[in-house]
């Protein structure tokens, strides 16, 4: 008996010490599955990983594995954390936030991997999964910088509206500045198309919103009357409660209304011929405007530039257009600046100047073959092009849009663009084959043939890591340049995309071009890429003119046509005027920028895109 009850005593003694021990031993997971959160990793993987061996349940072992494999990608283990995921996959707890981590992060192992395509595919969460915000905000954070890196802006902007839904009225704004910044490349007719086919109301109330500011921004009363409608329509949205400020601001900017308009242009001496397109399309822009109230008046700075301004402000002239010579504008501004009255009259300077300074109704309009490689690294950029060559001719004109091109692909991408300059005649030739890496593989040719005799057959081979070429020439270079080129890709080798520049374009209008010209990309102002009546008007009264003159009365055209546009524009930088010589946009400094319009030789013919 005594023996039994001494038995009876140990073994519950046993029983005891073995209870004690285990709750010991699991302690720091006795607790719900609540408690461990996913959202912050604050220990290492492989205390995770312990922590998990005693998981209570599944759902804190999935946890625990998940914060492990988070843990592994911090430290930029990246095949680790991959091996723990894909070791859950087929058994991790069908709970929407276990599913929506483990996509989150494998996601993350793609987009580290640089396996972009791969990671939009994971990140796609249902959108009935009940979810805590945090994971909704992760979400849409990541997904927006996805489609940034896959350059799908409109889809990056769609997830910066569903993101902005889980932040506060304050906290949101930085977010909706970035948004509405995002629209502001975006043409009008996108922003109709796109605002037709969104069905997320809150991004499309930002696509209606970009679509009213750019069609109507540049007339302040139509502008008041849509916007008004607008906000009625979207009563919740962010931008209805404070609209953005560059918008506000346009509201409250008066427009140019001038009664005495100066042009201040060469009239007389050579360099009278060069700008007579600028002045032939500025009158053609003031017999469509039939406004007889408004006086037109030139004046010679063939005299003097500063006796030609005074000459403007004696007849009294609310507005001034020009000079355009590069020195004539050096000489009026340092004029100005010597006057003891500040109060300058608006005046839209038709060349660039060193010294733009910050007057607030002065502004700058050129054909910059600076602006146009600019733009052409933009476009290029939007074609998803990564690695473009470049061909620039070897003098002051191809240094500068190569310099231009350089700089704002650096911009784009955070990567130099290689850049080659070639010389006339033979030395073209060789330019072509050292940048493709030709020549390299004809002198291994060259040396495998003197090893094993001429009967050896081989194919040179040229370089496969660019997928796009921009050729900075004149239209008599590009003729050669273009075969050169295709001649030195190998048959191994896939042709790429080739650009090229206004400038390429051989004189004759819409009028058929050599087949060397097939398969070239370029851009050029929209006057130069239409057929429309007025164009064959101004063919026939000056039918010699070449595409640089043609170039210069689109100028004078926009030049008139965009006085009643201009402080509204330089107000609301998203605001584009589709002028003849480009889609028009003004910058804080009042430089007008250019948008040029894109066509491809085919056949012979330059086709718009």
């Amino acid at each position: 008996m005594l023996k039994s009850q001494t038995l009876k005593k140990f073994i519950t003694l046993i029983l005891l010490s073995l209870t004690l021990s285990a709750c010991k031993s699991t302690a720091p997971l006795n607790k719900s599955m609540k408690d461990i959160s996913l959202r912050q990793v604050s220990e290492t993987a492989e205390k995770y990983l312990s922590q998990a061996s005693y998981a209570q349940n599944n759902i804190q072992r999935d946890k625990l594995t998940l914060l492990a494999a988070h843990a592994e990608l911090n430290q930029q283990h990246i095949d680790s954390a991959d091996k723990l995921l894909k070791s859950l996959k087929f058994k991790l707890t069908p709970q929407p936030e276990l599913l929506a981590e483990h996509k989150f992060l494998s996601a993350q192992v793609f987009l580290k991997r640089r396996q972009l395509d791969d990671a939009l595919n994971e990140l796609n969460y249902p959108p009935q999964w009940r979810l805590p915000n945090w994971q909704w905000v992760a979400y849409h954070q990541q997904k927006s910088k996805l489609y940034k890196l896959t350059l799908q802006p409109i889809k990056q902007l769609s997830e910066l509206s569903l993101l902005s839904k889980y932040y506060s009225r304050s906290e949101a704004q930085a977010i909706n500045d970035r948004i509405w910044r995002g629209l502001q490349p975006l043409k009008q007719e996108q922003l109709a198309e796109l605002s037709k086919r969104t069905t997320e109301p809150l991004f499309s109330g930002w696509l209606q919103l970009g679509y009213i500011a750019k069609h109507y921004g540049a007339d302040p009363l139509q502008l008041i009357s849509y916007l008004s409608r607008w906000q009625k329509q979207h009563r919740a949205h962010p931008a209805a409660r404070k609209l953005p400020s560059d918008l506000e601001k346009a509201l409250n900017t008066e427009p140019y209304h001038p009664k005495h308009i100066a042009v201040l242009l060469p009239l007389s001496g050579k360099r009278a011929t060069l700008t007579d397109p600028i002045r032939s399309g500025i009158l053609s822009s003031y017999l469509t405007m039939n406004a007889p109230q408004v006086s037109l008046n030139f004046y010679d700075t063939n005299l003097g530039v500063e006796a030609a301004y005074q000459q403007a402000l004696t007849a009294e002239s609310d507005f001034i257009i020009g000079p355009v010579l590069p020195n004539n504008v050096t000489k009026l501004k340092q004029f100005q600046t010597q006057q003891t009255d500040k109060n300058t009259i608006p005046q839209l300077f038709l060349n660039q100047s060193n010294d733009v300074n910050a007057d607030e109704n002065q502004y700058y309009f050129s054909l910059s073959p600076q602006q146009e490689a600019v733009d052409s690294a933009m476009h290029m950029y939007r074609d998803s092009i990564k690695n473009p060559l470049v061909f620039a001719s070897n003098d002051g004109f191809g240094h500068r849009m190569a310099s231009a091109y350089k700089e704002k692909w650096q911009q784009l991408t955070g990567s130099p663009a290689e850049v080659h300059f070639y010389d006339s005649g033979d030395k073209m030739k060789l330019t072509v084959q050292k940048a493709m890496c030709v020549k390299d593989s004809q002198t291994r040719i060259k040396q495998m043939k003197a090893m094993f005799g001429n009967k050896l057959k081989a194919d040179f081979r040229s370089r496969r890591d660019i997928d796009a070429i921009y050729m900075i020439s004149s239209a008599q270079d590009l003729s050669l340049l273009k075969p050169f080129i295709d001649v030195n890709f190998s048959v191994f080798a896939k042709p790429v995309p080739l650009y090229s520049t206004s400038r390429s374009r051989p004189n004759g209008g819409l009028r058929r071009a050599a087949t060397e010209f097939n398969g070239i990309t370029l851009s050029d102002a929209p006057w130069l890429m239409q057929n429309t009546p007025e164009n064959r008007i101004i063919n026939t009264l000056w039918p010699n003119w070449t595409n640089s003159q043609q170039r210069l009365y689109a100028m004078g055209f926009d030049a008139l046509t965009l006085i009643n546009k201009l402080a509204q524009m330089r107000a609301f930088p998203g605001y584009h005027h589709k002028g003849l010589s480009g889609s028009l946009s003004i910058q804080a400094d009042g430089v007008i920028y250019r948008q040029l319009q894109w066509g491809q030789y085919h056949r012979g013919y330059l086709n718009s895109l």
